[in-house]
């Protein structure tokens, strides 16, 4: 089964934030300008489409759920790791 392609970006500001935030979301052709927004702007893009799928039940401009904090934690260490390398 072919399965439309989604995308969205989280947006965290330790000194504003209490917790990242869902700042786009899309599928699609959407999902496509998303994912080439971010590798233009060098942010990594992690993939995890169980994830994206949870997160796409949100709305925009809001903080995550404390019940998603550690799955989004693992993409926050991923981009982490991923800078320490460059």
């Amino acid at each position: 089964m072919d399965y439309p392609k989604k995308a969205l970006a989280l947006k965290y500001d330790k000194e504003k934030d209490n917790a990242p935030k869902l700042v786009a979301k899309g599928k699609d052709y959407i999902a496509e300008r998303i994912i080439e927004i971010a590798k233009e702007n060098r942010v990594p893009v992690y993939p995890d489409r169980d994830l994206v799928q949870v997160l796409d039940a949100l709305d925009l401009d809001f903080e995550i759920p404390a019940e998603l904090y550690r799955a989004v934690a693992e993409v926050l260490v991923f981009i982490h790791d991923l800078n320490r390398k460059l």
